[in-house]
């Protein structure tokens, strides 16, 4: 009999990487998955902070990762990446780069990370104000799917806006460029 139960708990003991492995996706991470296709160009993936706003604006969907910022840019980036249609349009608070260490405890550690990770990027900064602004403004036509995290330290929102990965803003201009003015 113990030898049973002994054989049973180390098989047991094996398999659970292998379950582990196999489990199921995060809610948000399926989300991103399921999403992904079905976005294009001048849709965005905002991955913000705890105390965003929940905005209620229609094509605004927000889902609480309860995760961590880091790692929600890192698993968004790598989902565009790996799509055939769409590409990152980066945009960060130009109130980040000022946020004093004395008043925002880890900013300087989140600046150092977020550098790293966006480091391919071409980066735009624009005023937290704005961004909420051009968000509230374009939710109406275009979806929008922001993704709250556990980050507790401000202006470290990334705003992603999706733009075509096949065609480029500059052949998009040579193209209009050939058009009649008035068709």
């Amino acid at each position: 009999m113990r030898r049973s139960l002994l054989a049973l708990i180390l098989a047991f003991t094996v398999s659970l990487p292998l379950l582990a492995q196999q489990a199921p996706a995060t809610p948000w991470r399926a989300k991103v998955a399921d999403a992904m296709p079905l976005l294009g160009h001048r849709n965005w993936i905002l991955v913000v902070d705890s105390a965003y706003p929940l905005q209620v604006a229609p094509g605004i969907e927000t889902i609480e990762t309860n995760a961590d910022q880091l790692e929600v840019v890192q698993a968004v980036l790598h989902a565009i990446n790996r799509s055939i249609h769409v590409r990152p349009l980066i945009t960060m608070d130009a109130e980040l780069p000022l946020v004093p260490e004395d008043d925002a405890p880890g900013v300087t550690v989140y600046r150092n990370h977020i550098a790293d990770i966006l480091h391919d990027y071409p980066i735009a900064y624009q005023p937290h104000a704005q961004t909420l602004t051009e968000i509230d403004k374009i939710a109406g036509q275009y979806h929008i799917l922001v993704l709250k995290t556990n980050m507790t330290v401000p202006y470290t929102s990334v705003f992603i806006r999706l733009d075509c990965k096949y065609w480029s803003a500059d052949a998009e201009q040579r193209l209009r460029a050939k058009m009649p003015a008035n068709p």
